[in-house]
């Protein structure tokens, strides 16, 4: 089975590209490839894959998913739940606006499903790594309840639309350089929605919808990291003529601690070690996300060695195992001496034969330490 080319490749595009700049490559190509006009073999093909590229690029959902996933297919329930493949669903009034016809007709009254909400949500550093049961507000549309969402004023109904007959488009007749084409059109006097609203609802305006904030608890998944998503099914805004509602996407972004960084499930500790810790060696005590362990620092350990805490990391999100901490060591130079302390250096330089020109020291006290035999 061949694999997928790359959504951007398909389109011609790069990955930063704008939802313009998507839409105009997906009409070039569309057209370029649409079977009616393309008698070339393998046309038919092109055009479903250019169609499958748009429908994942032109979601904003869709597209961050990909961009993070690729083609794979995360877990149920976290990372989105993958991407929907059936169809080409939602293309049909760009086609008929090329092609006339060729997509089924979608009847404007009929149950649909509610938009998808995006989120943004903040979280702590070890909170990310051990998961947390928490609550958030949030901001969606829900069904007017005045109005029960039709948008009529109580006691009246919305009517079918006399221009479109409640169908919500509305069929043009164009002759074309490739024959009689019909381009249906979204009704201009129903916007779609197949009837009109004579009494408006007072309290939604005639919209069916109002904006409220609603407080639902969120499991946290151990193991999260900055920029992954979490679906909540059913939370997102309420149905269109009474279809279920569409889901939650919560998109974490994971604060900064004051001394972890985090690697995918591996996490880093900058050690720092003084000059004769690192020459001599010692036992010090290393804290973790998981406490503090004791580490042996051998002597002569160089400023950037790096020593592995086994199974102190992150546990992985999928469940693939359990990261680790990395100890970085960085040596720290003493900045204030004593007049002790630089003795004992000289005659340590002086040892191992390497004596230093002191920057700041006069001609003076360089004649007095010669003296002294220092």
């Amino acid at each position: 089975m061949m694999s997928k080319r790359d959504y951007y490749e398909v389109l011609g595009l790069s990955k930063g590209a704008s939802k313009d700049e998507i839409k105009k490559a997906y009409r070039k190509l569309s057209k370029q490839y649409h079977p009616d006009i393309n008698k070339e073999e393998g046309a038919d093909v092109k055009f479903k894959e250019i169609a499958e590229a748009y429908e994942v690029l032109s979601d904003e959902q869709k597209r961050a998913r990909y961009d993070q996933f690729g083609h794979e297919d995360p877990s149920a329930g976290f990372g989105g739940g993958g991407f929907s493949g059936g169809g080409f669903g939602g293309f049909e009034d760009i086609f008929s606006s090329f092609f006339g016809g060729g997509g089924r007709r979608q009847d404007p009254n009929a149950p649909r499903k509610g938009n998808d909400l995006p989120f943004h949500m903040d979280i702590d550093f070890i909170d990310a790594v051990f998961g947390k049961e928490t609550e958030v507000e949030i901001p969606r549309e829900e069904n007017c309840e005045t109005c029960n969402g039709t948008g009529a004023k109580p006691g009246t109904s919305p009517q079918n639309c006399s221009h479109c007959g409640g169908a919500g488009e509305i069929n043009q007749t164009v002759e074309t350089p490739f024959g009689r084409m019909v381009n249906r059109r979204t009704c201009p006097s129903c916007r779609g929605a197949g009837k009109i609203i004579v009494d408006k609802c007072t309290t939604c305006r005639g919209a069916g919808k109002v904006t409220k904030r609603k407080k639902i608890k969120v499991n946290i998944p151990a193991g999260v990291d900055d920029g992954q998503q979490l679906r909540v099914v059913g939370q997102g805004e309420a149905g269109i003529n009474g279809g279920p509602p569409g889901d939650l996407y919560i998109v974490f972004r994971v604060l900064d601690h004051e001394y972890f960084e985090r690697d995918g499930d591996d996490i880093y500790y900058e050690l720092k070690l003084t000059f004769p810790q690192a020459s001599l060696g010692d036992e010090i005590e290393v804290p973790t996300v998981h406490g503090k362990v004791k580490l042996k620092i051998p002597a002569g350990t160089q400023s950037g060695a790096q020593f592995r805490i086994k199974d102190k990391g992150v546990k992985n999100v999928h469940g693939y195992g359990q990261g680790h901490q990395y100890v970085v060591v960085k040596v720290v130079t003493p900045t204030k001496l004593t007049e002790k302390q630089k003795q004992l250096l000289r005659e340590f330089a002086e040892i191992s034969g390497d004596i230093p020109e002191e920057h700041g020291s006069s001609l003076l006290d360089k004649i007095k330490r010669k003296i002294k035999g220092e």
